[in-house]
C-alpha cells in the first residue's frame, strides 16, 4: 500500500528550450476537462488500491501554479475529498515558477494543505533566465518567495541548473551566493542533458549550442557541494543539499523504491510491484477516463524479483547514506554480497563505492560518475 502521492499538472506558460518533459503550453487547453479527469483518476484508482495514510503530496508539472486561483481551488479540494486521512506532519509539495506564484493563490494552496513549494529558479543572471527559454527574471524569483513568506509558507526548494550554454563557473558562484543570502532550507542543482525533442537538442545537432566543457562542467558540480557544504547544507543526494531535517520526504519514497501513486497525463506510478505510466495527451487521457471509463494507462508491468533488487541498488546509491546491508536482507531474504559481491568488489576497486560494515555507498568521485556505477547493478 502506498502512503505517496505524485500528481502531475502538464501546463505551461511556455516551453522551455532544454524541457522534454510530459507538458504543453497552457493557452486553449481544456483545463477544467482534465481536472475533473483526475479526480476520476483518483477515484477508480483508490477503488482498486486503496491508500495507506498518507505522508507526501507532490504536485509537477508543467507549472501547477499557472492554474487560475479557481481551478486551483477545485484542484485541491479533489486532493482533500480523496486522501482525507493524511499524517499531521504530512510534506505536501507544489512545483511553482516565479511570476505565477500571485498571494491569493498561495493562500489558496495554504489552505488546503500545501506546506512546501519547489521552485525553479535555474539561475540569477537574467540574460542566461532568457537564453534557456524562461519566461521569469530575477526580480520574480524575489517577489514570489516574499509571497510565498507573506503567507507563512518558508519550507521552500529553488531548482538551479548547472552545464548551460553560456554559463561560466563565475555565473554559478554568483548563483549559488544568491541563492543562500534567501536563507531556504533546500536546494535542488542539477546538470542540463540535452535531450530529444527539444530546441536545444535540434541547436547541439547543429553544433550550435555553445555548452561548457565537461572539466568546466564538473568544476561547477564541486564547487556546489563545497559551498553547499560550507553553508550548512547537507548533500543528501546526488542533486540535493538540505538543511538538517528538511529533505524532501516524497523523493526519499522514489529513491527507496516504495510504493507511489502517480495521477495524471503521462505520470508515473509503482503499486503492489507494478509500474505504469499513463497516456501523455491530455485530450486522450481525458477521453479515456470521461468516455471509456477507463484508467489512462499507456503501459503497465510486474516487476520481476531480480529487476526490484537491481533497482534498490541503482536507486538507493543516489542518496550519499548508500543502502544498508540489512535493509536488503530484510526485504529480499539474501545477503547483497550473494547477488552483488563481485560488482562491488569492481566499484570498490574503481574509487567508485566505499564499504563499512553497515553498507555501501558512493565515493565523491562515484558521484562524478553516477551513471556508471549504476550500469553495473544491471543485469
Amino acid at each position: 500500500m502506498a502512503h505517496a502521492v505524485y500528481i502531475h499538472i502538464p501546463f505551461c506558460t511556455n516551453k522551455c528550450h532544454y524541457c522534454d518533459f510530459n507538458s504543453y503550453v497552457v493557452k486553449g487547453q481544456p483545463i477544467m476537462d482534465y481536472l475533473k479527469a483526475l479526480d476520476l483518476e483518483m477515484k477508480k484508482t483508490l477503488e482498486i488500491d486503496p491508500p495507506e495514510k498518507i505522508q507526501t503530496i507532490f504536485v509537477g508539472g508543467g507549472t501547477p501554479t499557472v492554474l487560475s486561483s479557481k481551478e486551483m481551488e477545485y484542484f485541491l479540494k479533489t486532493i482533500r475529498n480523496h486522501f482525507e486521512d493524511w499524517d499531521q506532519n504530512i510534506e505536501f509539495t507544489m512545483e511553482a515558477n516565479p511570476g505565477t506564484v500571485e498571494i491569493e493563490k498561495l493562500q489558496i494552496m495554504k489552505e488546503y494543505g500545501v506546506n512546501r513549494l519547489s521552485i525553479g529558479v535555474q539561475a540569477f543572471q537574467d540574460d542566461l533566465l532568457s537564453y534557456i527559454g524562461r519566461i521569469h527574471n530575477v526580480r520574480d524569483v524575489y517577489q514570489s518567495i516574499d509571497n510565498a513568506h507573506k503567507v507563512g509558507l518558508t519550507n521552500m526548494n529553488i531548482d538551479l541548473m548547472i552545464g548551460l550554454p553560456h554559463q561560466t563557473i563565475e555565473m554559478v558562484k554568483e548563483s549559488l551566493d544568491k541563492a543562500f543570502a534567501l536563507d531556504l532550507p533546500h536546494f535542488s542543482v542539477y546538470s542540463l542533458k540535452v535531450e530529444e525533442n527539444t530546441l536545444f537538442h535540434t541547436l547541439f545537432q547543429r553544433n550550435q549550442l555553445p555548452l561548457p566543457t565537461e572539466d568546466e562542467e564538473l568544476n561547477m558540480y564541486l564547487t556546489t557541494i563545497e559551498k553547499m557544504q560550507k553553508h550548512g547544507y547537507r548533500h543528501y543526494e546526488i542533486s540535493n543539499f538540505a538543511k538538517k531535517g528538511v529533505e524532501s520526504k516524497h523523493n526519499i519514497t522514489y529513491w527507496k523504491n516504495e510504493d507511489y501513486y502517480g495521477f495524471g497525463a503521462g505520470a508515473h506510478g509503482y503499486l503492489e510491484g507494478k509500474r505504469y505510466m499513463n497516456l501523455k495527451g491530455i485530450i486522450p487521457y481525458i477521453e479515456k477516463l470521461q468516455k471509456e471509463n477507463q484508467l489512462p494507462r499507456l503501459e503497465e508491468f510486474e516487476v520481476s524479483l531480480e529487476e526490484k533488487k537491481e533497482d534498490m541498488l541503482m536507486l538507493g546509491l543516489r542518496m550519499l547514506e548508500g543502502v544498508k546491508f540489512a535493509d536488503y536482507e530484510r526485504i529480499f531474504g539474501e545477503t547483497m554480497e550473494s547477488k552483488f559481491g563481485p560488482v562491488i568488489t569492481k566499484l570498490i576497486s574503481k574509487g567508485l563505492l566505499i564499504k563499512d560494515e553497515k553498507r555501501i555507498r558512493l565515493t565523491k568521485k562515484g558521484l562524478i560518475y553516477g551513471n556508471e556505477v549504476f550500469a553495473e547493478f544491471l543485469s
